[in-house]
C-alpha cells in the first residue's frame, strides 16, 4: 500500500508527459496557419462590403444592399457562420428592400476585438451601433441559431425600433434538463491542452462534418461552402476568439423578456434541426404574444441556404403586412 501511493505522482507525471508529447506532435501534424487579411477579403468580399470602425480595434464586415429608401432589413447570421449565409436570401429581397448584414466579431471578415468580450450582451450591442451608424430608426430584424437570440434579445430591448422579428431556428431556449451536456465546442473551449491545440489544429474535415451534420440539404454541402467555413475561421485571431467566446458560454435562464416583445413575429423552423430541435419553435411561441410559426418540411438548421425560397415565402408575407413597409414603399 505505501508502494503505491508512492508510485502515484510518478505515474501522474509520466502521464502528462505523455498526454503533452501526443499534444505536441498532434500540433505538429494537423497545425493550420491563419489565412492573411488581404487575401480573405479579396476572395470573400464583394463591391458592397464595407469595413467600418466602430471602436478602436473593433471592425465591422457589414454590406448593405437594395434600395436607401426601401424598407431596412436587417438579418443576423449564426455562430462561426458569416453574413454569407443570407446571401440566398439578399439576393431575393434587395429588389425592394434595403437589406443590412454584418459578421458579428471573430466571425467572416471581422476580426477580434480588444475587450475578448463575445457574450450576447457584447453582440446586442455591436447591433446597436451598427444600426446607429446606419441611421436606422424602424426596421424587420431577423436573426438565424446565434444571430436568433441576439435578435430578440435586441428587440426586448429596443422594441420601439423592431417593426417585425423573424427567429430562424433561434438560440435562447433555457435547457430542457437540469445537467443537459455542453456542446463539443464547448467543453474543448474549457479544457486547457485541448484549447491550446484548437486555436490552430483545425482540419477542413472537421468543419465538412459540422456542417453536414447540421443541415438536412445535404447538396448544398459542396467543397466551396466547406471551404468558405474553414477559411474564414481562419481569420488572423479569429479561431482563439471562438475559443473565448465559447469558454464564457452561459445557457440562457432569463427569458421573461420575450414575453415583453409584442412586434409581429415569425418563427421559422427546420422540422429536421438537429442542432436545435424543433420543439423550440413551440416553445418560443408559447413565450411571443404575437407570433406566428412555419415549419419547413425536410429542411435543417440553416433554411435559408437549404431552402431559401420555401423558407422566405412566409418572410414576404410578414414584411408586406407591415404599415411601415408599405408606406416607405409608397413615397
Amino acid at each position: 500500500m505505501v508502494a503505491i501511493k508512492r508510485r502515484w505522482p510518478r505515474r501522474l507525471g509520466i502521464g502528462l508527459l505523455a498526454l503533452t508529447a501526443v499534444s505536441g506532435g498532434l500540433w505538429l501534424a494537423f497545425r493550420v496557419e491563419d489565412i492573411p487579411v488581404a487575401t480573405l477579403r479579396a476572395k470573400y468580399g464583394s463591391v458592397d462590403s464595407q469595413y467600418i470602425e466602430l471602436a478602436p480595434g473593433t471592425i465591422i464586415h457589414i454590406r448593405d444592399q437594395g434600395p436607401r429608401d426601401g424598407f431596412p432589413v436587417v438579418l443576423l447570421h449564426g455562430s462561426n457562420a458569416s453574413l454569407h449565409s443570407w446571401e440566398p436570401w439578399v439576393e431575393r429581397l434587395k429588389g425592394k428592400y434595403r437589406v443590412i448584414t454584418f459578421d458579428f466579431p471573430a466571425h467572416g471578415l471581422s476580426g477580434p476585438v480588444p475587450s475578448r468580450n463575445y457574450s450576447s450582451d457584447a453582440y446586442v450591442e455591436i447591433t446597436e451601433k451598427v444600426v446607429a451608424h446606419l441611421g436606422l430608426q424602424r426596421f424587420a430584424l431577423g436573426g438565424n441559431s446565434m444571430g436568433g437570440g441576439i435578435a430578440w434579445r435586441y428587440t426586448a430591448a429596443h422594441p420601439d425600433k423592431v417593426a417585425a422579428l423573424i427567429l430562424v431556428d433561434a438560440a435562447g431556449r433555457p435547457p430542457t434538463k437540469p445537467n443537459e451536456s455542453m456542446p463539443l465546442g464547448f467543453r474543448i473551449a474549457n479544457t486547457p491542452i485541448l484549447r491550446d491545440i484548437a486555436a490552430t489544429v483545425t482540419p477542413r474535415s472537421l468543419l465538412e462534418s459540422s456542417f453536414k451534420q447540421s443541415v438536412s440539404v445535404q447538396s448544398i454541402a459542396t467543397p466551396a461552402m466547406i471551404d468558405r467555413y474553414w477559411e474564414l475561421l481562419r481569420y488572423p485571431g479569429n479561431r482563439q476568439a471562438t475559443l473565448d467566446r465559447f469558454g464564457g458560454y452561459r445557457p440562457a435562464v432569463q427569458t421573461d423578456a420575450l414575453r415583453a416583445v409584442t412586434a409581429p413575429t415569425l418563427i421559422l423552423w427546420g422540422r429536421d434541426d438537429k442542432v436545435i430541435p424543433v420543439e423550440s419553435a413551440a416553445w418560443f411561441s408559447q413565450q411571443l404574444p404575437n407570433a406566428r410559426v412555419t415549419i419547413l418540411e425536410d429542411v435543417g438548421h440553416i433554411p435559408m441556404e437549404e431552402a431559401p425560397d420555401r423558407a422566405l415565402a412566409p418572410v414576404l408575407a410578414l414584411l408586406a403586412s407591415l404599415p411601415e413597409s408599405g408606406a416607405l414603399q409608397s413615397q
